[in-house]
């Protein structure tokens, strides 16, 4: 009985319709993915619930040595079943349980070389990758192309952001990863550069279901790569960096050693958002690279470059930074760029003191570039050399700084890639934690680099100082991240502006539309270990105490987060906790007030903490009592927001 058990088990994970052709499910049943040899091409589908997510799509690469693309025989497979868990504080989750069906694919071309294709079926997602094997005394190959792709269905629609064509924009610094979305747009639809877009990529696969498309694990030993341009079809395949990144120099086409594999391309699918705004796909499938040196801290930090810009970069302003976090309890203060020259080594160091007076760390900024850009903030020529790097990076040692920013990254070139990794590593050395920013997406950083503290890669707040348009749509954008950017990643958007004029005196610039509740509710909506606050002093007298008591009081590592409900671009919300305290954020982007019955089962029969924007748009914070079902009705006015905490 026991025999008959094991085979029809084995018959349900793994069914095979012929030699070379198998499925996988996942470990619930309802994710399944096919992988087919048609006339020696590769491909696979996927379907969840038995609905369509993706048609035939192909898989296999073009080497310089080997083509894998055509006239492939299959060998054998292997199969087995993956159980995990592992802790990571500076993700969405901090334990994870990963449970996955695996099955290897192995083929070969005519002349007896191999390449395998790893496949990982969990509930809710799949990861693949490719493994080659060295032929004879070739131990070396360029990833001329790669075929792999994602034909969705053609009534799917997209939430894409474009990639941005290299070396232009401010000082020719873009791609920059800061370009905007385009809500439900057909696919095959045009990017604004016709270069592809930028990972990740939401779908919308009609009434079937959802589909988030990214990709993890790079590091130094491949390029990141993007999504082509669709077809009418609804082909969107795996493209690598332009030429022109990098200011030109170093491969677009990633090379590796033999043996080798490519990263995980990465698919993440359900009947509703839940799976995309929870998924831990990116960290499940990745490994450390290397041990934290120290026990890294991370925390809440203020930042006075965002309003009070370049004119703050002196002695004086950053110690009123300074003090602010002190009096916030905040575990950070933020230096941005050019202190090297208008603060100086000596005074930072005396800053550095200062803080530490004050229980206090400092971070400091720098520009990455050696030459892939014109932008001129300094220091430079610091993060981009083995040598200078080191003996920068034992200075702040020194001065016991807690971590750096680094900016102005330029593209996503192997040689690119391979810049982030030996800062992280480096910085690792110096017990310094990294921020990246003007970069790409982070790609299953937080788990292979443990002082990885976020990235940019969005279109973050110092763009609501910039232009009034960021202003008159952050209440969009801020609906989009949690379904999409911040979904794979930590995100440094830099959130809280409570100015309602966006400069230093809170007088002139360009205006918030958004309402105080908003803002602070993107404390919650946004998650990243390390929190650059836009809070200035005067924020401290500037709204009642319970404003300013919820900011010193919110955490920035969450051991658990929830998709309650929201559509991208329209609203959002999203629940996390942090130890026993969960706090629930909603924001509304739309113009009208919206009213959302929602199930709330952490709050079932408590009393909570209710901030909601009054009518007149101004903030209130009352306390309710949730009915025993856990059932809540939320009042969310146009661009405001609204947070239940306990």
């Amino acid at each position: 009985m026991k025999k008959v058990w094991i085979t029809l088990l084995t018959a349900i994970l793994f069914q095979f319709v012929s030699a070379g052709d198998y499925a996988v499910l996942s470990p619930d049943g309802n994710l399944k993915v096919n992988v087919s040899l048609q006339g020696g091409i590769l491909h696979y589908n996927v379907y969840y619930k038995g609905k369509v997510i993706l048609e035939d799509s192909p898989l296999g690469m073009v080497t310089n040595v080997s083509d894998f693309s055509r006239d492939l025989q299959f060998v054998e497979k292997t199969e087995r079943a993956i159980r995990e868990t592992y802790s990571l504080k500076t993700v969405k989750q901090s334990h994870v349980e990963y449970v996955a069906n695996e099955v290897v694919g192995t083929y070969q071309t005519p002349k007896g070389e191999v390449m395998r294709v790893v496949f990982r079926v969990s509930d809710n997602d799949l990861a693949f990758k490719y493994s080659l094997e060295q032929n004879g005394e070739t131990a070396r190959c360029v990833i001329e192309k790669e075929l792999t792709g994602f034909k969705f269905p053609t009534f799917t629609t997209t939430f894409l952001t474009p990639q941005a064509t290299p070396m232009i924009g401010w000082m020719r610094t873009k791609p920059s990863y800061e370009e905007g979305y385009v809500p439900d747009e057909p696919v095959g639809t045009p990017s604004r550069y016709g270069i592809g877009y930028t990972f990740p990529g939401l779908f919308r696969v009609g009434d079937n279901g959802w589909a988030l498309v990214s990709e993890t694990g790079v590091g130094s030993l491949y390029c990141g790569s993007k999504l082509s341009e669709g077809t009418a079809e609804g082909l969107y395949t795996i493209a690598f960096p332009e030429e022109g990144e990098n200011n030109g120099i170093g491969s677009a086409q990633p090379g590796i050693s033999l043996p080798g594999e490519t990263p995980w391309r990465t698919l993440t699918v359900g009947d509703n958002l839940k799976p995309i705004v929870e998924t831990t796909v990116a960290f499940d499938v990745v490994e450390p690279l290397y041990e934290p040196s120290i026990d890294y801290r991370f925390g809440r930090s203020t930042w006075s470059w965002l309003l009070w810009q370049d004119g703050s970069i002196n002695y004086e302003d950053q110690k009123t930074y300074i003090d602010l976090s002190a009096e916030l309890g905040y575990e950070l203060v933020l230096i941005d760029n050019w202190w090297i020259s208008r603060i100086g080594r000596e005074k930072v160091e005396e800053l550095a003191r200062y803080a530490a007076s004050k229980n206090v760390g400092i971070s400091l900024w720098y520009n990455s570039n050696g030459y892939w850009s014109d932008a001129p903030q300094h220091p430079k020529n610091r993060m981009n050399t083995s040598v200078a790097r080191k003996k920068e990076m034992a200075w702040l040692k020194s001065i016991g700084a807690k971590g750096i920013k680094v900016d102005f990254f330029g593209g996503d070139k192997q040689e690119t890639m391979k810049l982030y990794e030996d800062i992280l590593a480096d910085a690792n050395d110096h017990g310094l934690a990294v921020i990246f920013h003007g970069c790409t997406l982070p790609r299953g950083w937080e788990r292979m680099y443990p002082n990885f503290a976020g990235s940019e890669a969005v279109l973050a707040s110092e763009n609501l100082i910039f232009n009034q348009r960021a202003n008159d749509t952050e209440a969009y954008n801020a609906t989009l991240h949690p379904f999409i950017r911040n979904s794979v990643g930590s995100m440094d958007f830099g959130p809280v502006l409570l100015n309602k004029r966006h400069n230093r005196g809170n007088d002139g610039g360009t205006t918030r539309k958004t309402t105080e509740i908003f803002q602070l509710a993107t404390v919650v909506l946004f998650q990243s270990p390390i929190q650059n606050f836009g809070i200035t002093p005067n924020n401290l007298t500037d709204y009642p105490s319970f404003v300013i008591d919820f900011m010193k009081e919110i955490p920035t590592l969450w051991n658990e987060t929830r998709y309650i409900d929201g559509y991208p671009g329209k609203y959002a919300v999203i629940a996390r906790r942090s130890g026993e305290r969960w706090y629930v954020a909603a924001i509304n982007a739309e113009k009208e007030v919206k009213e959302l019955s929602v199930t709330l089962p952490m709050f079932a029969g408590k009393e909570v903490a209710l901030y909601s924007d009054r009518n007149d748009r101004s903030p209130q914070l009352n306390r309710v009592v949730v009915s025993g079902d856990g059932k809540v009705t939320l009042k969310i006015q146009p661009e405001g927001g609204t947070i239940l905490t306990h």
